[in-house]
């Protein structure tokens, strides 16, 4: 991952909702959840839920395909994973058995 995605990525990240719907969409799996989903689990509006998808979206940590009428949104493993990775990249100068753990949560969401 290089720098200006993972800024993009910190900064969808930094508003309190978008934050928990990446942890919602995390949680549902790589099946995901349609955004009235979403809102329901999160006790907010579908179009209060819609306006943070996008940017969700354009950062690259979420993606969304259509299913009949619907439009379901999955977290990006990968993305999430390549994030955790880039915050390692040059871990625990050169001790990287400290950051080890982290690095196995990250390994762990591709597989996802």
């Amino acid at each position: 991952m290089q720098q200006r995605q993972a800024l993009a990525s910190f900064s969808a990240l930094s508003q309190e909702t978008r934050l928990a719907v990446v942890r919602v969409l995390v949680v549902a799996g790589p099946d995901g959840l349609a955004a009235g989903a979403i809102a329901e689990r999160m006790g907010v509006s579908p179009s209060n839920v819609s306006f943070h998808l996008k940017e969700l979206e354009r950062s690259g940590l979420i993606s969304q395909r259509r299913e009949s009428r619907s439009i379901v949104y999955s977290a990006s493993y990968e993305t999430l994973a390549d994030l955790v990775k880039f915050l390692l990249e040059d871990c625990c100068a050169g001790h990287p058995e400290i950051c080890a753990p982290a690095a196995t949560v990250a390994d762990c969401c591709v597989a996802k």
